[in-house]
């Protein structure tokens, strides 16, 4: 790290503690602790974590934990884990932030719209519902455009990156060929003892004592995730490291070999990788199998985007008159070419054959409610406005492409979780992070 660079940092967190040892001692008595709970206790780049964002996510994981029926792990153990979370959150939310990659509010409010009618309410009622739980909608609200940009900004710098080339994909069919066991699904939960391939031996010792304390826990039938959210470095330890449903192609070998021997709810002994010791628990299995056979649309679509140039209401009145002109029987493809701002434009917006699930929810609804000739009204997705044309449907046995297609995401499922645990311990070494709760970490 350059020397400027460090002294800059240096300063900041000199002049962010002096500042806040000149207001405590100012403080009245009564006020002392409000203090208190503002006091800095991290120091991420450029910025600070306080008590209070810790306490107030503390208090959203411990209500969730309640929820579940899980006992809380110590308190310091928790603070670690909940404060380890705010610190990888906040650093790719400053290289979000410095890279220009925002969500607006009307993408915002859609998404939450979203939330609330798969809760089976309206917005009123949700917001009711929040406040019932203890939860401020602004807070809420914040909380959901920091999850956004966080999934996005993994799409851009993690998963766009990933490549599957033809010559995996026929690897990957030709090694299923060969198994028995391909078809089977695994529902797994996970702890990780991260440790270094090349530790030193009392490191190493150490951690793997931490790692047999651990499965002494579970195996004295503490509950899985309260010893996860105690023990482990997983970035999903407080949820009790739950990996969901995976293939037995998605599973790494070492966990494979395993599993195949383990019944529903047993758990595994302690497994040695390069990234540390894992025990996994084996929550469920099934046989699975995908459909062959699909309902395709064939569609067209006109693509209006709104821009910096050209406003949400513009561009919604725009595709209001072309939708005008489309009942008064305008030509689809004309309009799409002199109009769309899509890469289908010189196809008439042709999008061919589409299999369920290739496009975004909104579309997708929009256009599965549309009869075959029939023009939908204009339809919002986070691309733009849209006006959709089904021009006819179709079963088709999809054998060959659909087993290709699963391949292909499972490879890049798996190649994109690897991918993404180096990009974060990257992104975490290249920061500056000055711990400051009490010496703790």
């Amino acid at each position: 790290m350059p020397i400027l660079l460090k002294f800059a940092r240096f300063l900041l967190a000199a002049t962010l503690s002096l500042l806040a040892f000149g207001l405590a001692d100012a403080a009245q008595d009564t006020e002392a602790d409000v203090a208190q709970l503002d006091r800095i206790i991290a120091v991420v780049d450029r910025d600070v974590i306080t008590q209070g964002e810790l306490e107030s996510r503390m208090n959203s994981v411990m209500q969730q934990l309640e929820k579940q029926g899980v006992a809380q792990p110590p308190r310091d153990v928790l603070e670690k884990q909940v404060l380890e979370r705010l610190i990888g959150d906040r650093l790719q939310l400053q290289l979000a932030a410095q890279t220009g990659l925002r969500v607006d509010d009307n993408q915002l409010d859609k998404t939450i719209e979203r939330i609330a009618d798969q809760n089976k309410l309206n917005m009123t009622e949700f917001r009711e519902a929040l406040e019932k739980d203890g939860i401020s909608f602004r807070k809420f609200r914040e909380d959901i455009r920091s999850e956004i940009i966080l999934a996005r900004l993994r799409e851009r710098e993690v998963d766009n990156r990933i490549s599957v080339t033809e010559a995996e994909i026929d690897n990957f069919l030709t090694t299923q060929a060969s198994r028995t066991d391909v078809q089977d699904e695994f529902e797994i939960a996970h702890i990780l003892v991260r440790a270094p391939e090349e530790g030193s031996p009392e490191e190493l010792q150490k951690l793997r004592a931490k790692a047999e304390q651990a499965l002494k826990k579970l195996q004295e039938g503490t509950d899985f995730t309260q010893v996860s959210a105690r023990f482990s470095d997983t970035p999903n330890a407080l949820e009790g490291g739950q990996l969901g449903w995976k293939t037995s192609t998605q599973i790494p070998g070492l966990f494979l070999d395993a599993l195949k021997t383990m019944q529903p709810g047993e758990i595994s002994p302690i497994l040695r990788s390069p990234n540390g010791f894992h025990i996994l628990k084996l929550v469920n299995r099934r046989g699975g199998s995908s459909p062959l056979v699909v309902q395709q649309t064939h569609a067209r679509h006109i693509l209006i985007k709104p821009s910096e140039i050209l406003s949400e209401s513009d561009a919604k009145h725009r595709m209001d008159d072309l939708k005008e002109r489309l009942d008064n029987g305008g030509n689809f493809e004309d309009l799409a070419r002199q109009y769309s701002e899509d890469g289908t434009a010189a196809k008439g917006g042709d999008l061919g054959w589409v299999n369920p699930g290739e496009t975004v929810p909104e579309f997708e609804k929009a256009m599965n409610a549309l009869k075959p000739g029939e023009i939908s009204q204009p339809v919002r997705s986070p691309f733009g406005w849209h006006v959709i044309q089904v021009i006819e449907r179709r079963s088709q046995d999809m054998s060959r492409e659909a087993a290709r297609l699963k391949a292909r995401q499972e490879i890049k499922a798996r190649k994109s979780d690897e991918a993404y645990q180096d990009w974060l311990r990257e992104l975490r070494d290249r920061a500056y992070v000055e711990y400051r709760l009490e010496d703790k970490y």
